[in-house]
C-alpha cells in the first residue's frame, strides 16, 4: 500500500479546479477507437472514503482482459484533498487514484472507472480526468443514470438505449444481464462509445457490474478498513 499526500499545486479552491476542469478538457482525445475487448490488460480502479478520519483509499486490479483472472493490484491512501463540491468529484479522487496505478508493477492497459467519462454535468467525469492524464484509454461504467435521461433499453443482455443531455448522447445504458437494471457507460479518453459498450459486455460474464469494479471495490474497501 502507497501512502499519498496531497500533491503540490493542486487547485484550493472551486474556482481553481473549474479553470483547471476546463483547460484539461480541451485535451480529450474522442476519435480513437480503443483497444479491443478480450486483448491485453483492462484495469479497474474505484475509491472508498472514510470522511470522519479525512481519509480516501484507492485501489487498481489489473485483469487478463480474456479470462479477466487477476494479474496485478495496488492500493494507495492519502488525505481528502478538496471537498465535496458536485461536478468536482474528481478532484477528491485522483490523486490517490493516480498513486494505485503508479503502484502497479505492470502497465494498466484501458482502465475502467467507476463512475462517468462524458456523462458528466461539464463533460469531464473521473474517467476523462484521468485518462487526459495519464494517457491511457479510459472509460466509465456507472450504477445510475446522474441527471441525464435514457429510453428504457430492452430487456435481453446487450440492449442499449442513448443516455442525453438534452440533445446531445453522453452515454449510453446498457443492459448487462437479462431483465437486470442497465448500467450507464460513458467514455473518457481515447475510446469509442461502442468499443467502450462492447468492454463493458466482456467484463460482465456473470454479473450487472464489471468484474474490473467488483475486485476494484472490494480491493479499496479492505485497504480504507486496513489503514490507520
Amino acid at each position: 500500500m502507497t501512502t499519498v499526500n496531497n500533491p503540490a499545486g493542486s487547485p484550493a479552491t472551486e474556482a481553481e479546479a473549474r479553470a483547471l476542469q476546463d483547460e484539461l478538457r480541451e485535451r480529450v482525445v474522442l476519435d480513437e477507437p480503443g483497444p479491443p475487448p478480450g486483448a491485453g490488460h483492462v484495469t479497474g480502479v474505484d475509491v472508498a472514503y472514510d470522511d470522519e478520519r479525512d481519509v480516501v483509499a484507492a485501489a487498481a486490479v489489473v485483469l487478463d482482459a480474456a479470462s479477466l483472472d487477476v494479474v496485478a493490484e495496488a492500493t494507495a491512501v492519502g488525505r481528502i484533498s478538496f471537498p465535496y463540491v458536485p461536478g468536482l468529484l474528481a478532484f477528491r479522487e485522483i490523486p490517490t487514484v493516480l498513486a494505485a496505478l503508479d503502484a502497479l508493477p505492470c502497465p494498466p492497459g484501458l482502465v475502467v472507472c467507476d463512475g462517468y467519462g462524458r456523462a458528466h454535468p461539464r463533460r469531464f467525469g473521473l474517467a476523462a480526468h484521468l485518462g487526459v492524464l495519464t494517457g491511457l484509454p479510459t472509460f466509465g461504467v456507472a450504477k445510475n443514470p446522474f441527471t441525464f435521461t435514457y429510453d428504457v433499453p430492452g430487456a435481453a443482455r446487450g440492449s442499449t438505449a442513448p443516455l442525453m443531455a438534452d440533445d446531445e448522447e453522453v452515454g449510453r445504458a446498457l443492459r448487462t444481464r437479462d431483465g437486470v437494471k442497465p448500467v450507464f457507460v460513458s467514455v473518457g479518453h481515447r475510446m469509442s462509445l461502442a468499443n467502450a459498450c462492447a468492454h463493458t459486455l466482456a467484463l460482465t460474464p456473470a454479473y450487472r457490474l464489471p468484474e474490473t469494479t467488483r475486485r476494484a471495490d472490494s480491493l479499496c474497501r479492505r485497504a480504507l478498513k486496513d489503514a490507520t
